[in-house]
């Protein structure tokens, strides 16, 4: 199709707008609402006055809307002391008003033709949509590139969907209960099991009841604390695990599928970190090149095994809010993906609308996204997240909620905010140097006691759970090796919880 049909194409659709119209549906709605305004309640939740499509009709309702919201009582003729200092086009409003009420049929009806409007603005918009994509696509050929104008697409269409959404119904107590007895149901028939994905770390899962679902996961800690590390572990076991309840009613169960958006590190660097981890092999030697010819079977043999494990990476540096939604929609429409995980939080952007809003406000925006994104395709989110430097001034280096970094919306946001805490990393940097006035045997002895507490704190990894909105507070403790940066479970000889 050439460009002239496409324009000579898009003046058709936008005459055909005034076909998506229904006046008398507009004028049905303001009539039922004339006679009973205790009708307003059954349309509040999603109809609102651009639904409208007559100037006049518009007006009116908006009108009538701020009226019931402020319980006044709305007849023409309290309506028309509102109205009368508004340009009507020369019309008898009184007159226009006891008119439609008198021609208004029962306001038994008022949902069904408030939802015959809905639907008409829905249609009007989509065809608005349709040619913003189709005027942009030819004259914002050098701004843009197609993949910016999918997102926007995309966004704009998520947005319309859910602005005064019809299907947003309250719940009873009662269905909101038999709801909750359910989940309890298949708590109690799991036996002890957990219930959301499992991190591979056991005592981890314990306290948390595994990852569930529609929940933002904030995983927060200083740099070289291995946030990157820790995320790429859990990736890494909840790939790798099945559905226990799939399970028991299928043997070929799927395993579960990851969804991993790195803003830092590139696909191949986390590949090759869940390589090492994998074949207890160093990164830094398959990097250089050091291996054996043993090291390098295994990792063949390995390598052969993680290819069928559903990870899917995207390593795009820039990565805003509507951008991931899109990301995430089109993954899980493609897979099913059980869980997103993102390296890391204060990388990403908010909306391309607000770029020179305070950083504050972005990172608000932010959280609020993920949070919504995590209802919306009904996973889990982890999201890793840098903590700010007033950890390094105080004598006590273990984080606090409050160290969270530009925003305490993270904090408020979040269903579950763990910190990571390695002490052996600020003791090897703490090595007593021998004094001038000190003695040699005493140098000796504060050497010693150095040393015999960096071993006790070696390969040691606190996850100080700081909150979790369904369940306890608590410390895990947990195995650091940081050559394969990889947790795991610690041994017996230490205490795996902390209460």
């Amino acid at each position: 199709m050439s460009i002239l049909a496409v324009q000579n194409n898009d003046k058709n659709q936008i005459d055909n707008l005034e076909k998506l119209t229904n006046v008398d549906a507009e004028i049905a709605v303001i009539g039922c609402l004339l006679w009973d305004n205790r009708s307003f309640e059954k349309i509040a939740d999603f109809l609102d006055e651009i639904h409208f499509s007559d100037e006049n009709n518009r007006e009116i309702f908006r009108v009538i809307k701020n009226l019931l919201n402020k319980n006044i009582l709305v007849t023409p003729i309290t309506l028309k002391n509102h109205l009368q200092n508004n340009n009507f086009k020369d019309i008898d409003i009184l007159a226009y008003l006891n008119q439609i009420k008198e021609t208004a049929p029962s306001s038994y009806n008022t949902e069904q033709f408030a939802q015959i409007l809905y639907d008409l603005h829905i249609k009007r918009s989509l065809i608005s949509i349709g040619n913003e994509i189709i005027n942009k696509s030819i004259n914002n050929q050098e701004s843009e590139d197609g993949k910016t104008l999918i997102e926007e697409a995309e966004n704009n269409l998520y947005n319309l969907s859910q602005i005064g959404n019809i299907d947003r119904k309250h719940l009873s107590f009662k269905d909101a209960l038999k709801n909750a007895v359910n989940i309890i149901d298949n708590a109690f028939k799991r036996e002890g099991k957990i219930a959301g994905l499992p991190t591979g770390l056991m005592d981890l899962d314990k306290k948390l009841g595994g990852l569930h679902k529609s929940d933002l996961i904030i995983i927060a800690g200083r740099p070289s604390m291995g946030k990157t590390a820790l995320g790429t572990n859990i990736a890494f076991n909840v790939a790798s695990s099945k559905s226990e309840n799939d399970l028991e009613n299928n043997k070929n169960a799927e395993k579960y599928k990851v969804a991993f958006f790195s803003l830092e590190m590139s696909s191949e660097q986390l590949a090759t970190r869940i390589l090492a981890e994998q074949t207890k092999i160093s990164s830094d030697k398959m990097r250089k090149g050091d291996i054996l010819q043993t090291d390098w079977k295994k990792i063949v043999e390995i390598s052969s095994e993680l290819e069928e494990l559903s990870l899917f990476i995207d390593d795009n540096p820039i990565l805003t809010i509507p951008s991931l939604r899109a990301r995430a929609r089109r993954l899980n429409r493609l897979y099913g993906i059980d869980l997103i995980i993102i390296d890391y939080l204060q990388l990403m952007s908010g909306s391309n609308n607000n770029r020179n809003d305070g950083r504050v406000q972005e990172i608000s925006e932010i959280t609020r996204g993920l949070k919504a994104i995590a209802k919306e395709i009904n996973i889990p989110i982890i999201a890793l997240s840098q903590l700010s430097r007033q950890v390094e001034q105080r004598e006590d280096k273990k984080p606090q909620l409050s160290d969270l970094r530009e925003s305490g919306t993270i904090e408020q946001d979040a269903d579950v905010v763990m910190f990571i805490f390695r002490e052996s990393y600020y003791l090897e940097r703490k090595e007593p140097m021998q004094k001038p006035d000190e003695t040699d045997e005493k140098y000796r002895e504060n050497h010693e006691r150095w040393k015999s507490l960096c071993d006790e704190k070696h390969n040691l990894a606190e996850l100080i759970i700081a909150k979790q909105r369904h369940g306890p507070i608590g410390t895990i403790n947990t195995h650091f090796d940081g050559n394969y940066t990889k947790f795991s479970n610690l041994s017996n000889k230490y205490d795996n919880l902390i209460e």
